[in-house]
């Protein structure tokens, strides 16, 4: 018999709230700010909001009028998934992803709505400024002079694993209720992580189910709910979620949709560590013990440990990559890297 758990998230602490009274407020929040917070009806004057306020039909109609004439994304689960976006027993993924107008994928959660149907339909990560006119601009958050990409989610109830994603993110519950379940950055050992390759949204996610865990498959995740916290939102709240931070994300509503704010501190022309990591499984994890030994150590000495000492003994002209990246050896290295890939 497996020890499984009934309700993981009675008990867990909740994500601490800050008032924020303007934008120059929010922007002091973020960039001091190396925990989640939440913010209660940080978007609560959204005409996106108000329009959801009114009915989820309301809110389909107020998006649907700001829509183009182009084809949106839309992942649909099986019935019995309990909204779980997540792998099958054979490990493919237990949705399928189709492309269809928004205004057909709205009219079969209209339907779904009506007849009680648990089908989950899922719109995830949609370009607000790309996919619509008009809605950006009138339903928005001003985050100062970050250059954030912002995105719409849109879908039923669904459960989304925890997964973890590079950048920060200002994550906005404009219909709807989502609550959210969050690790610090060090608990990955702890949630039991998937295939890299191989995942639901292109990040690794915890292979836990949060609504019924296993915990003599998973007996770590003891530890990782220890360090856990919970925030459920409503429609009009925010959530801050620093770079890296897990997250489990669930869809409350029969009708939930959230907009969120992607940015990253540092230059838009560096490379993705993911591709790092990618690459040292490819050229680096497999080789004998002492050369990965080695191999370790030069990781520290030049990318983990580098400091003045590592470059000293080179005249400052001629370190080339081994100096602070710019724009243009950012852009030769990647480059070099790719005609080496290719070979």
């Amino acid at each position: 018999m497996t020890d499984r758990g009934t309700d993981i998230f009675a008990g867990l602490p909740p994500v601490p709230e800050r008032v924020v009274a303007d934008a120059a407020a929010l922007d002091a929040a973020l960039r001091t700010a190396d925990r989640p917070f939440v913010v209660r009806g940080l978007i609560a004057d959204w005409p996106l909001v108000q329009a959801g306020r009114r009915s989820a039909a309301a809110a389909r109609r107020y998006i649907l009028d700001h829509r183009r004439d182009v084809p949106f994304t839309v992942s649909v689960g099986a019935n019995g998934s309990d909204g779980r976006l997540f792998y099958d027993a054979a490990m493919a993924m237990n949705f399928a992803t189709f492309k269809a107008r928004l205004d057909e994928v709205f009219a079969h959660i209209d339907t779904g709505e009506r007849s009680g149907d648990p089908r989950p339909i899922y719109l995830a990560s949609i370009d607000m400024q790309g996919y619509f006119d008009g809605l950006h601009e009138a339903n928005h958050v001003d985050l100062g002079d970050r250059a954030p990409l912002a995105s719409i989610w849109m879908g039923t109830r669904t459960r989304i694993a925890a997964h973890n994603d590079v950048p920060d993110n200002l994550a906005c519950v404009a219909v709807g209720r989502r609550r959210f379940t969050l690790f610090p950055r060090e608990q990955f050992r702890n949630l039991y992580l998937g295939p890299i390759d191989n995942t639901p949204a292109g990040r690794a996610v915890s292979m836990v189910d949060f609504h019924a865990p296993d915990f003599t498959a998973h007996p770590k995740f003891r530890d990782a709910l220890r360090h856990a916290q919970v925030a459920e939102l409503e429609a009009g709240d925010a959530l801050y979620i620093p770079a890296m931070w897990w997250h489990h994300v669930e869809g409350l509503a029969t009708f939930n949709v959230l907009v969120n704010y992607w940015w990253r501190t540092t230059p838009r022309w560096l490379g993705q560590p993911q591709d790092a990591l990618n690459h040292a499984i490819l050229a680096v994890r497999d080789l004998p013990e002492d050369q990965k030994r080695h191999w370790r150590e030069m990781f520290d000495h030049y990318v983990f440990d580098n400091d003045e000492a590592t470059t000293a003994h080179i005249p400052e002209q001629a370190r080339s990559i081994l100096s602070t990246l710019t724009a243009e050896s950012a852009g030769r290295l990647r480059a070099f890297l790719l005609r080496a890939l290719s070979r």
